[in-house]
């Protein structure tokens, strides 16, 4: 019965929206300008590792985390809200990354919903990107309902997250 269950889960499509941040290989000046570049490194990422699962991509915007606001959670929320799909993931700069996730899971959309992101820039060679985001692929199609960032080889509920800026990593905030 859960073998059936998992493989039912395994075939929905899932929902990538990208962001911007690090995962997407964005070096930010200090105005949140971004190089002048209007494609995502996700859709190679997501090539490369010959994912055999249905997905739909979204760009929504290629910020620099810090300055994600509140009106751009709202829109992050919007798009999640009116996304078919039950499974989404967001790729998302990591400064700020609890504190969407906070906004989102306040939110109790019915939706399995996964933030990722990576220290090192995703067009980097020893970049933590790719690995990050197979992760939270996984990790959203097998997670119940919620809301939940995938960082480090590690998955954290929205309600006890934060990043440790001293270590870079990951880890529960209680």
């Amino acid at each position: 019965m859960l073998l059936s269950f998992v493989r039912l889960v395994l075939f929905m499509a899932i929902r990538i929206i990208i962001t911007g941040g690090t995962i997407d290989g964005l070096e930010y000046s200090s105005a949140n300008k971004a190089p002048p570049r209007h494609l995502s490194i996700i859709p190679e990422f997501l090539e490369r590792a010959r994912l055999s699962i249905e997905y739909e991509l979204e760009l929504l915007m290629q910020k620099d985390s810090k300055f994600i606001t509140d009106g751009d959670r709202e829109f992050i929320f919007d798009r999640c809200l009116k996304s078919k799909e039950k499974q989404i993931v967001i790729t998302h700069g990591t400064m700020t990354m609890p504190l969407t996730a906070k906004f989102l899971g306040k939110k109790k959309l019915k939706k399995t919903i996964v933030l990722v992101g990576s220290a090192v820039l995703g067009n980097k060679t020893n970049s933590d990107a790719f690995f990050n985001l197979g992760g939270a692929i996984i990790a959203v199609q097998l997670l119940p309902v919620g809301v939940y960032v995938a960082m480090d080889g590690k998955i954290f509920t929205w309600n006890n997250v934060k990043k440790n800026f001293k270590t870079g990593m990951f880890e529960p905030e209680r």
